[in-house]
């Protein structure tokens, strides 16, 4: 059992990027963390101890929870982090392959997040913090099912926090806006592409490249956003993280439909 205060933090996908930051933050504000990957490379982020753990699987989740409870006892804080990303028109991706994104992004966080409820239901304590994006409020052009990954997240978010109150555990988002990483690079390519297509799909790998060099913003901005929720006695139900994701989230809010719809498309660089 964890015989001292020290509470005790599963940060998934945590070798890079945001996961990697969130961790490191986490660390350093005294919790003990366990950060996954799927495959170990030796790199692991400070203060930090890397198991092996692939969402997709049932039996890889069971047991990296069986085997955190074994060494402390208890799970205060759970960050479902691990995701992927796919650019390109919707019609472009197989249903397969759509799945596929889903099984990582939607049913990875529930696969995490059921496993780890039990021990917090019997102590009736706990958080669950999922990283969302901005693109879960706003239309994600040639990025249609990352984005209908973010807005399955964000409901199943919101609806299990009102679930978990109860028991005295509280569910927070965390909505990003562009983020310096290795995610972008690693976007699935679609499996099914179409020539008429192309000029505009790159037209939206082009603009993400400017904007990851110009306004994107440094992982560690998302990872104080997940420490202020990690931290919070009243937590709220959604952190946005970065200016630019500030911003978007006031103009959705606020500006009016037709003028939301026709400053995103200029920006996309679509035709009016």
């Amino acid at each position: 059992m964890n015989g001292s205060l020290q509470k005790t933090a599963i940060v998934t996908g945590a070798s890079t990027g945001i996961g990697r930051a969130s961790a490191e933050a986490l660390a350093g504000a005294g919790y003990r963390v366990f950060g996954t990957s799927r495959r170990p490379t030796g790199d692991d982020p400070r203060g930090v101890t890397m198991l092996a753990c692939d969402v997709t699987d049932e039996q890889s989740v069971q047991t990296l929870v069986a085997d955190i409870l074994a060494r402390t006892g208890q799970i205060d804080l759970l960050v479902n982090n691990a995701g992927m990303g796919l650019l390109g028109a919707a019609e472009e991706s197989s249903i397969a392959q759509v799945q596929s994104l889903f099984d990582v992004n939607v049913f990875g966080v529930m696969r995490v997040t059921n496993a780890v409820l039990p021990s917090m239901r019997q102590r009736r304590r706990g958080r669950i913090i999922n990283i969302s994006s901005i693109l879960g409020l706003i239309p994600t052009p040639y990025g249609a099912h990352y984005g209908a990954t973010k807005y399955a997240l964000e409901g199943y978010s919101e609806s299990l926090d009102h679930e978990l109150r109860a028991f005295n555990i509280r569910v927070a988002l965390i909505e990003p806006g562009y983020t310096r990483s290795v995610f972008e690079q690693n976007a699935l390519e679609p499996d099914a592409p179409i020539a008429a297509y192309d000029h505009a799909r790159a037209g939206a790998r082009a603009l993400i490249r400017d904007r990851m060099a110009t306004v994107a913003d440094d992982p560690e901005v998302v990872a104080q956003a997940v420490l202020v929720a990690a931290r919070a006695a009243e937590p709220r139900l959604r952190y946005t993280a970065g200016k630019q994701a500030r911003m978007t989230s006031l103009l959705r809010r606020f500006v009016p439909a037709s003028a939301f719809d026709k400053s995103l498309r200029k920006q996309m660089r679509l035709p009016a």
